[in-house]
């Protein structure tokens, strides 16, 4: 009896070992990581601008992992290893089963994800704005080589360049956006990358998105931040 006891409470700690996956779970996270003999995996979230986790699991051997939350509408996720806490990756996720392939070494960096339509974009993305970042890498050193050798005549020309690829990298994420208006990312790429740029490039965005986005949570949140936006000009042009 004592036997049977044990492992009734050892078949409930493996259970509750993990957080609570409930009938309402409908983003599914299931993979595999590589390397990963033992340890615990979260799922994250925002809430409130902060990073809360909202399930984990404890791996065994093969390093495979089941994670999972509900979500009213397609959103940023972080998997996160408990033994590595500096090192995040972040996931698109949807209502769907999502699999992630990992090695323990560079999950972070490199991994394949699958299932998400949202974040097969949002990676296209990130690689075309990898090429703008790198090009004004170039430039920046450029300029500073320009301040050390004294070359002053070509800073004005290296300060227009820069200038002009920020307007590029301006225009292809709201293009990227309004191309892919049908997705979820089309206004989280907004809200993330187009903060700061004109309003005209905001309002492009939130206009080109089809009714079914602009009731997602990414889509309530650019237009809320658009009529913040709009709000605070028209109080400050009030003031003029």
């Amino acid at each position: 009896m004592k036997l049977l006891n044990f492992h009734f409470l050892l078949i409930i700690a493996v259970v509750f070992s993990s957080c609570k996956q409930t009938k309402d779970t409908n983003f599914i996270l299931e993979g595999t990581i590589k390397g990963l003999k033992k340890g615990t995996v979260y799922l994250e979230r925002v809430q409130d601008t902060l990073i809360i986790a909202i399930d984990s699991f404890q791996v065994r051997d093969d390093g495979h992992f089941v994670l999972g939350t509900h979500l009213d509408s397609p959103e940023i996720f972080y998997f996160r290893i408990k033994e590595i806490p500096d090192k995040k990756l972040l996931i698109f996720g949807e209502k769907t089963s999502v699999n992630l392939e990992a090695k323990l070494s560079n999950f972070d960096y490199v991994s394949t994800v699958t299932g998400s339509k949202n974040h097969d974009l949002l990676m296209t993305y990130k690689e075309m704005i990898q090429k703008f970042k790198n090009a004004k890498l170039d430039l920046f050193k450029a300029d500073i080589e320009a301040k050390r050798t004294n070359k002053v005549h070509i800073l004005d020309s290296l300060e227009l360049a820069f200038q002009k690829m920020n307007r590029r990298q301006y225009l292809y994420t709201t293009n990227f956006a309004v191309n892919n208006s049908d997705y979820e990312v089309a206004p989280y790429i907004a809200l993330t990358e187009l903060f700061n740029a004109k309003l005209h490039l905001l309002d492009t965005v939130n206009n080109s998105l089809s009714e079914e986005i602009k009731k997602s949570k990414y889509g309530k949140q650019l237009d809320r931040f658009i009529t913040v936006i709009k709000k605070n000009e028209g109080v400050v042009s009030n003031l003029e």
